[in-house]
């Protein structure tokens, strides 16, 4: 079993203004967002960067035996109240557009693609495993002493 260290992903925010934040991960990436009153991602269309990403670069890895001629990923879902209403996705879609040449290789990929996608989104995939699987998330307070 790995120690805590090495299972551990983390990423820091801070709040660069009024509804803007800039993430910032351990190898000095930098991302800004905020609730969409401009061009910077919401949360929510991080998120579904986040699914697409992980199913896209998966897919990827397992076909990478060929140059794809077209990889596009679309990722969309609807933002609706639940019965509690509570603020949630559903519907969400992850569609990979990939083509390859119609050489050996490129058909030998092809042919993979179907297969890729099955153990990335069943399997593999570490962002679509955890919102389908429902993980709880706490959220917690630091308190300055008084």
């Amino acid at each position: 079993m790995s120690d805590e260290s090495s299972t551990l992903r983390s990423v820091h925010l801070t709040r660069t203004g009024p509804m803007e934040y800039r993430a910032e991960n351990s190898r000095g990436g930098v991302i800004s967002f905020g609730e969409g009153q401009n061009i910077d991602f919401t949360p929510v269309e991080l998120l579904l960067v986040a699914l697409g990403g992980c199913n896209a670069i998966t897919v990827e890895a397992l076909t990478k035996r060929a140059e794809p001629r077209r990889f596009d990923v679309s990722a969309e879902g609807h933002k609706v109240k639940d019965a509690e209403g509570r603020s949630i996705l559903e519907n969400i879609t992850i569609t990979l557009d990939i083509t390859f040449d119609h050489d050996e290789a490129g058909t030998a990929m092809a042919e993979r693609v179907p297969d890729a996608i099955e153990k990335s989104h069943h399997r593999l995939c570490t962002v679509s495993r955890t919102v389908e699987e429902g993980t709880p998330v706490r959220v917690v307070q630091v308190r300055e002493p008084h």
